[in-house]
């Protein structure tokens, strides 16, 4: 699967294509889905759930504690987007660490600026059920070298979204989504996490929802 949402990105990538000027981005829906991470290189970085609030602009992703990923195993965050903060949840130990968000670019929704590329036909979309149709943006990666392809279904569900940058290049597939907030209380601030105070952030480093897989 990993195989063709790829090859289907660089397909696009490289089409010749004629960019239709009346596309404007489209912004997904509530979601609750699961989530996998991975390289070009086929290091699998992470594969967990995560909850999408798209009108807060707030998300939640947990990795699978029973997958076998070294990297990532235990990952808890949850990103504010409007505010500019995201925590680091440490459940088991009940504590957390609350940074500050230079970039609110995330595999979940378009963002703005987006420019889009392409569509691109899966499949035979002639017979029902043998076809799969999507629509792929693109554009620069703020505060990197880089440049992220971001493909989405036409009721703009998100696929897949590949960051291409100079240190590694790294794969979002998003998987099994349903179009609702299932748990609410995943987006509010654990109580042991309330109060916590924002650590200072680095000269030169650049917090970002992908970072945390880089």
């Amino acid at each position: 699967m990993y195989a063709a949402v790829t090859l289907f990105v660089f397909m696009c990538l490289t089409a010749t294509s004629h960019a239709d000027h009346h596309h404007h981005p489209c912004h997904s829906p509530n979601m609750t889905g699961f989530m996998s991470v991975m390289t070009l290189k086929g290091e699998v970085r992470a594969h967990g759930a995560f909850t999408y609030d798209s009108m807060g602009k707030k998300l939640r992703f947990r990795s699978n504690e029973s997958h076998p990923v070294n990297t990532s195993i235990g990952l808890d965050v949850l990103m504010f987007f409007e505010e500019g903060v995201f925590y680091e949840i440490d459940s088991k130990n009940q504590s957390c660490e609350k940074k500050a968000l230079q970039c609110s670019i995330h595999p979940m929704d378009i963002p703005d600026d987006a420019k889009f590329h392409c569509a691109m036909n899966l499949g035979n979309p002639s017979i029902e059920g043998e076809g799969f149709k999507a629509n792929v943006w693109t554009g620069d990666i703020p505060g990197k070298k880089g440049v992220y392809s971001m493909s989405v279904t036409m009721g703009c569900l998100p696929v897949s979204t590949i960051y291409f940058m100079d240190s590694t290049t790294i794969l979002f597939s998003i998987l099994d989504i349903e179009n609702e907030i299932k748990d609410p209380d995943l987006l509010v601030v654990p109580s042991f996490c309330q109060g916590q105070p924002l650590e200072e952030t680095p000269e030169g480093t650049v917090n970002t929802f992908y970072n945390e897989f880089i």
